[in-house]
């Protein structure tokens, strides 16, 4: 069987060239049958650039998706981070004590520092002059004044102090400023600390400052009172009151709400008498109460012994939970009150 392209005997031969199509290249290639020397044109390979390119893309794209994803996530952590805007500011001390986080100043040191300092530095009178320049001299660098300005005239007691604010200036200097009353006077005072190596000292005169300003509360929120409620309520706290105040266990569990248990103030008050008690209409079967009483303290005299017919009176007010179960009102808390009491019970 004879198969592919054959010449037969005699026949003239011919050069023909014969077209082939080369699947899935993409152009005509030129083939020579009967010239084996001649070279064909050279191949394009399809695809190759496209490859390339879509290689290309995705690498941009996932660089793209990665950006997206860090900012997100930046973001997300400088949203939390920021978030601390809208907590309420930490008192002057413990700003004083962030930043000294970040400077190393030592916060705790220099104001227990700064309270021993003020304890000499603001009790001064010419009978005890000689002992306050020796205990001032614990604070001071040598060659300092040792009275620090006094002129050794005069008298000053201080009567309590406390640490309002410390302002960090660098890693070795801060200002300590005290909270304090002396000769019955409030005031503030700073002091200069500087710190280095584990050592303090007092590094300028002290500086006396105003306290702070007394601040105006707003007026109290209109309460709609509950006149029945009201009534009822103020029946049963005279007789909670007297319980409160002597610390009369028997009784206390009998104004107690069911799972609550009351203490009382150990018989240092007695009850004078319930000033005023405000219930709003609003609570349904608890209501939030505040009540004004009137404690009696026995006088003493400074041994300690009773003062006949002087009996110290004071007015405070107390916010208070009550519940109404079994048809009569019952106490769930008692604490301190923030709000101003209603009319007259």
């Amino acid at each position: 069987m004879a198969t592919g392209n054959q010449t037969l005997p005699g026949a003239q031969v011919t050069a023909e060239p014969a077209m082939t199509t080369e699947p899935g290249a993409g152009h005509t290639a030129w083939q020579a049958t009967q010239d084996p020397g001649h070279e064909p044109p050279p191949r394009l390979r399809r695809g190759a650039g496209g490859r390339s390119s879509i290689w290309v893309l995705r690498a941009v794209v996932w660089v793209v998706l990665l950006l997206i994803g860090y900012r997100g996530v930046s973001a997300i952590v400088t949203s939390y981070t920021g978030s601390g805007n809208t907590k309420p500011k930490a008192s002057s001390a413990a700003l004083g004590a962030a930043n000294a986080a970040d400077r190393g100043f030592p916060v705790a040191l220099a104001q227990a520092y700064a309270l021993q300092f003020g304890q000499v530095y603001l009790n001064f009178s010419p009978a005890t002059a000689a002992r306050r320049a020796t205990e001032l001299a614990q604070f001071l660098a040598p060659g300092a004044d040792p009275e620090l300005g006094w002129n050794g005239a005069g008298t000053r007691s201080l009567q309590s102090e406390q640490v309002a604010s410390v302002v960090v200036r660098s890693a070795h200097s801060a200002i300590v400023t005290l909270l304090v009353r002396a000769n019955g006077q409030l005031s503030e005072l700073g002091v200069p600390i500087y710190a280095a190596s584990g050592r303090l000292v007092v590094s300028g005169l002290p500086a006396l400052l105003p306290p702070p300003l007394t601040a105006v509360p707003p007026a109290a929120p209109k309460v709609v009172g509950d006149p029945a409620a009201q009534q009822s309520v103020a029946l049963m706290l005279p007789g909670f009151f007297r319980a409160f105040a002597s610390s009369d266990t028997a009784s206390l569990t009998a104004f107690a709400a069911p799972g609550v248990h009351l203490s009382g103030l150990g018989g240092v008050v007695s009850l004078g008498s319930v000033q005023q008690v405000s219930v709003p209409a609003a609570g349904g079967a608890t209501r939030h109460i505040t009540v004004t009483v009137t404690w009696v303290t026995p006088a003493t005299s400074l041994t300690g012994s009773p003062v006949a017919n002087s009996q110290a009176q004071i007015d405070m007010t107390y916010a208070m939970n009550v519940v109404r179960h079994g048809g009569k009102w019952l106490v769930q808390s008692i604490a301190a009150s923030a709000e101003l009491a209603g009319p007259p019970a």
